[in-house]
């Protein structure tokens, strides 16, 4: 059963995964010999490669940026009518996309991914259950849940956010992308790894894509997100390979932590939801094998563990268990 949303918003609590520093200033150590599984991210990132010299020191040109589109067209199989737009993250179009009109009410269903109550709150929106817009994280993070095409009505505005979602591609919602008013966000940083890089990707109604493009101004994706995000959208063998490892590491955790009694309740196959009796005492439990985790402030029993990306890493995770 889902813990109800928390008294004190998203917006406020603002907590996150990857927050290294904090558990080092806690529990001592340096980064080097920390486990960080307080994130989703693919530990075994896609290979980026020699970048040639000119993605540095030029202007990043058009020619690139189109052909990372024509490659996230063909990777995501996005319909003709639907805009597609390389964003800094996706985490810049989050904070964006409140502001393509007038402030309303919407519904974001949760618990979920805080920076969207977090960015509809700071540009003046009433965050309220049942509103006709919307915010649907698929699969959610950290529950794992999936919606389907017919949970989504005719709105101003609908967002999905399958930052997740390369994981399970036949489960994409991107047919989506053509209603008006639609928005299907893409984080380039969890399924490949390389949330450094900063790309993300927005994909649907060409009005509002037409809107945060001129929020961005000129050349917001940089030259080599810009090669790395065409060569990696392009690697179909790279992505299949990569989504087999991750089911198979997936069960694999699953079974480490379900001998000692901490069963599965959710989650993806880059993060698995956890139910223990106590989420902070396992938290402390493992951080004292220097193995960070993420707990959440609306649910005393939620652990949430990211995945190994070694067998030392696996090794340590097993020995502060």
């Amino acid at each position: 059963m889902l813990p109800v949303w928390p008294e004190k918003s998203n917006a406020e609590v603002r907590d996150h995964g990857g927050n290294l520093d904090e558990a080092i200033a806690r529990f001592g150590g340096d980064r080097d010999g920390w486990l960080d599984l307080s994130t989703g991210i693919n530990p075994c990132p896609y290979p980026v490669g020699q970048l040639p010299e000119s993605s540095w020191n030029s202007l990043p040109g058009r020619d690139a940026a189109r052909d990372l589109v024509v490659a996230a067209r063909k990777f995501w199989r996005v319909p003709d009518g639907a805009a597609v737009l390389a964003v800094p993250g996706a985490s810049a179009a989050i904070a964006m996309v409140p502001r393509l009109m007038e402030p309303a009410s919407i519904s974001i269903e949760g618990p979920t991914y805080n920076e969207h109550e977090a960015a509809f709150r700071a540009a003046g929106w009433q965050i309220r259950k049942g509103a006709a817009c919307r915010v649907a994280v698929h699969p959610n993070n950290p529950d794992g849940r999936f919606w389907k095409a017919d949970d989504f009505l005719t709105a101003p505005l609908t967002v999905i956010d399958e930052s997740f979602c390369d994981l399970y591609p036949d489960r994409s919602l991107i047919e989506q992308s053509t209603i008006p008013g639609r928005l299907i966000l893409k984080s380039f940083g969890k399924f490949w790894g390389l949330a450094g890089l900063r790309l993300g990707f927005v994909i649907g109604d060409p009005g509002l894509v037409s809107a945060i493009t001129d929020m961005l101004g000129p050349w917001p994706v940089s030259g080599p997100a810009l090669q790395i995000g065409r060569a990696a959208l392009s690697d179909a063998q790279w992505a299949a390979e990569t989504r087999a490892r991750l089911a198979r590491d997936a069960k694999r955790l699953d079974a480490i932590m379900a001998a000692e009694g901490i069963g599965a309740i959710g989650g993806t196959d880059l993060f698995r939801l956890y139910e223990a009796p106590d989420a902070k005492a396992l938290q402390e439990r493992l951080a004292r094998g220097r193995v960070w985790t993420r707990i959440f402030p609306y649910s005393d029993r939620w652990v949430r563990l990211g995945l190994p990306g070694t067998e030392p890493h696996w090794a340590q995770l097993e020995g502060a268990l």
